[in-house]
């Protein structure tokens, strides 16, 4: 069941949480309302990426890039 929510302490960014199809939960922390309105589109538009890739393997990657 998809489910996705958006909260924002003063003084803080927002924080939004989603899950997929699939039951996968994922979180991000956006300066803007509209960043993390688009992120959580983002996250059901390509879930069935995300379920295929190697989230140790992005995260490496990732991590490589900085």
């Amino acid at each position: 069941m998809r489910e996705f929510s958006i909260t924002r302490k003063e003084g803080e960014f927002y924080n939004a949480k989603v899950t997929d199809s699939y039951g996968n939960e994922y979180q991000n922390w956006f300066e803007h309302a509209h960043q993390a309105n688009d992120w959580i589109y983002h996250v059901w538009e390509n879930e069935d990426w995300f379920n295929s890739v190697n989230s140790q393997e992005l995260l490496a990657k990732a991590l490589k890039n900085c």
